[in-house]
């Protein structure tokens, strides 16, 4: 735990990344994959990756997100976006992709079925969406920690025009929208003004509260 604490006191987010440099493959599917078995509210998952290498398009995305070098200057972005709404047919698909990969099912596990599906589509759109946006957040903090550990330099951005960025990716017609960007790369720490600065965090008697 100590080496995971360490990786994480050594990462921040860089605002300046070495453009020459390329993330190799397997720690990206690794950084990924930490996002996938990431924890979700009923194990619903209500949300994908996109996992942009295009130049062309990550320049566009530079261009809805006020221009943030990292965009481009990273060898891959990963776009997190959650589900528009909440659906029969979606809570339907997990439910049964569930049952088909433990290989049946039981009362209590179909009743939980049932009240999602009472209860979920029911809802406000905008109200599920949030809900969804909220467990791709999961998944982010997920894929920054298993970025540290691989010792790649991610920085999580919400500093972008999510409806543009939706038409440039065409997440609408997949129900989708983003909520947040993830480049992925390696810092230019000589060119980097927060490279050299130290981490500030409050100290714990500030930041947690027991209660026994």
């Amino acid at each position: 735990m100590s080496t995971l604490l360490d990786k994480l006191q050594w990462r921040y987010a860089a605002k300046k990344m070495d453009a020459t440099k390329v993330v190799p493959q397997d720690k990206v599917e690794r950084i990924i994959e930490a996002a996938r078995l990431a924890p979700t509210s009923s194990g619903l998952q209500p949300f994908e990756i996109v996992l942009v290498t295009n130049p062309e398009v990550r320049a566009k995305i530079q261009a809805s997100a006020h221009g943030q070098a990292q965009i481009t200057e990273g060898s891959h972005l990963l776009v997190f976006a959650a589900w528009d709404n909440y659906t029969a047919d979606r809570i339907n698909m997990m439910f049964d992709l569930t049952n088909a990969q433990r290989g049946g099912t039981n009362e209590g596990w179909e009743n939980y079925r049932q009240m999602l599906l009472a209860n979920y589509p029911a809802r406000d759109a905008h109200v599920n969406f949030e809900h969804a946006a909220r467990q791709a957040y999961i998944g982010l903090g997920a894929s920054l920690i298993a970025a540290a550990f691989e010792e790649v330099d991610a920085t999580p951005m919400e500093g972008f025009d999510p409806k543009a960025v939706d038409e440039i990716l065409n997440l609408h017609a997949r129900g989708l929208r983003s909520v947040a960007i993830m480049p992925l790369g390696y810092r230019l720490a000589e060119q980097d003004w927060l490279a050299p600065l130290k981490k500030v965090r409050r100290p714990r008697e500030q930041f947690v509260t027991e209660v026994k």
